[in-house]
């Protein structure tokens, strides 16, 4: 249980500050917006801060696409699997109603989903799943047997800072169900029927990385 409560709070933190800096980016503050760039960084510092803080507990996955990929890279098991992303998708919520109370007399509870929002759905699919893909690779590829050990957070919190900086013009960026299901539940609406992409595409992308490492990696 303290590894899927180590899920959950993690998951609340990830969606709390990557999700609060797209929020309070446009509201009137005496400082700049944070931009496209500080989200981006927002999202990979919270990885980064949570992996040296839970990762010994849980692995700190954080996102359903990660955990799928490492079941289909058979790391865990798919009861365990399940109960991650349970966890992970209630943390999300609570990160999210943490915001939906802080924003919700202001202007900026448009921009709580963040990654919600594409007028194309073709480029919105491919780039979800593409970036997923690279994500989900990425942390595959660093935490395997023979990866980079204790490195492995820092490399996977600047990936999500990359995958951000480019995906962000095109869908606000996701790559995690979970961090797109607590939002859109808030926000309701257009949000919430366009929800299934920010589903769907993660998870195809997760699938498709961890096909792609299980045949490249070389300790299986």
């Amino acid at each position: 249980m303290k590894k899927y409560l180590a899920e959950m709070i993690g998951t609340m933190v990830l969606v709390l500050m990557g999700c609060g800096s797209a929020v309070f980016a446009g509201v009137s503050q005496p400082f700049e917006a944070v931009g496209t760039l500080g989200v981006a960084i927002a999202f990979g510092l919270s990885v980064v801060a949570m992996a040296y803080t839970i990762g010994k507990i849980s692995g700190c996955h954080i996102n359903p696409a990660i955990t799928l990929g490492m079941f289909l890279s058979k790391r865990i098991s798919g009861s365990e699997a399940g109960k991650y992303m349970m966890f992970q998708t209630m943390g999300a919520i609570v990160g999210s109603g943490i915001l939906y109370v802080l924003t919700k007399d202001g202007n900026s509870f448009t921009t709580l989903t963040g990654a919600n929002g594409y007028t194309d759905v073709i480029p919105a699919f491919l780039a979800e799943t593409i970036f997923t893909f690279i994500f989900i690779l990425v942390v595959l590829g660093s935490t395997s047997k023979g990866g980079i050990g204790e490195m492995a957070g820092l490399v996977i919190g600047l990936t999500l800072i990359l995958v951000h900086i480019v995906c962000i013009p095109i869908t606000g960026t996701s790559v995690n169900p979970a961090r797109s299901i607590g939002p859109a539940l808030f926000q309701g609406g257009e949000v919430l029927s366009q929800l299934w992409l920010f589903i769907i595409a993660p998870f195809l992308g997760a699938g498709i990385a961890a096909f792609v490492w299980n045949g490249i990696d070389t300790e299986i």
